[in-house]
């Protein structure tokens, strides 16, 4: 049971450093109003608008383009701090103490062993206090 936590916790750990250390990018794509793509880490394609800016100026569509690109960027964290050795000598000290007595709140007592667990006594055929008269006051 104590590894099951234990694998849990470590496996939770791993994701959390995972996650604050990697980055990606949204690329969205609108026309007009309308949100026409979105794509992860990659570029969005586009709805077809620029083609249509490089005709002649005979055209009924203005020059002026009515798509934008929006661009969100999540930076991870760069660097990571694996040594311990920037902490105080009272804050290691802390540290160790603090985990040496939470393990120690789940290890289990030994299981104690009764000789006697199995053994019937014998049945009594007379009171032995009344029999030989003796009470105790």
């Amino acid at each position: 049971m104590k590894s099951f936590f234990r694998n849990i916790l470590s496996v939770s750990m791993a994701i959390v450093v995972l996650l604050s250390t990697v980055s990606f990018s949204v690329d969205m794509h609108y026309c007009g109003d309308t949100l026409v793509d979105v794509a992860l880490n990659t570029k969005a394609t586009t709805c077809g608008m620029e083609t249509m800016q490089n005709l002649p100026l005979k055209s009924s569509i203005t020059k002026e383009g009515c798509c934008t690109d929006h661009k969100v960027v999540v930076d991870g964290q760069d660097e990571l701090n694996t040594s311990p050795s920037q902490l105080s000598v009272d804050n290691q000290l802390f540290l160790v103490s603090f985990v040496y007595v939470y393990n120690a709140l789940f290890e289990t007592l030994p299981k104690q062993v009764t000789p006697f667990q199995d053994y019937r006594p014998p049945t009594l055929v007379s009171d032995f206090q009344v029999d030989y008269e003796t009470f105790l006051i």
